[in-house]
């Protein structure tokens, strides 16, 4: 459950050495600013100040604690690899607790609990699988790279 089928993931091209993303344009950018997965709120590469709307983004999907972290705001591809890890580690633990919820479970909540606990844990899964599409997304495009569309 949640393992992620393999899209047709945006074609990806090495920005030039030593020009930042910020200084990208976007296009080929998509209506929400981005290629399909793009993180609603965080405005494409190229507009002043996507980076830290990118690195708002990012702490929003990790624990709080993280804030406390003065190198992750300094260095946003930081902040982004660790954000992929953190989502990444999730969606394990979701995959963990589906196989797990039935043995674990069932004398304590019933059939009728396993099956709602299912459903939330179907739901979070995909939220997360979102979620780390829109991440990793970041992660490229702090990294400089860009979004090429197809034809």
């Amino acid at each position: 459950m949640f393992d992620p089928v393999p899209p047709a993931a945006p074609p990806l091209r090495a920005g030039s050495p030593g020009s930042p993303a910020r200084q990208r344009s976007a296009s080929g950018a998509g209506r929400s600013g981005g290629p399909p997965g793009w993180p609603q709120g965080v405005p494409p590469p190229g507009e002043r100040g996507w980076d830290h709307r990118a690195s708002a983004w990012l702490l929003d999907h990790c624990p709080p604690d993280y804030r406390l972290y003065p190198a992750w705001r300094r260095h946003p591809v930081a902040l982004g690899w660790l954000t992929v890890r953190h989502l990444d580690a999730q969606l394990g633990a979701m995959r963990s607790a589906y196989r797990e919820v039935r043995v674990d479970l069932l004398d304590d909540i019933g059939p009728e609990g396993v099956a709602q606990v299912l459903a939330d844990l179907e739901v979070e899964g995909v939220r997360l699988l979102s979620t780390r599409r829109a991440a990793g997304l970041l992660l490229d495009a702090l990294r400089g790279l860009e979004f090429v569309p197809k034809l």
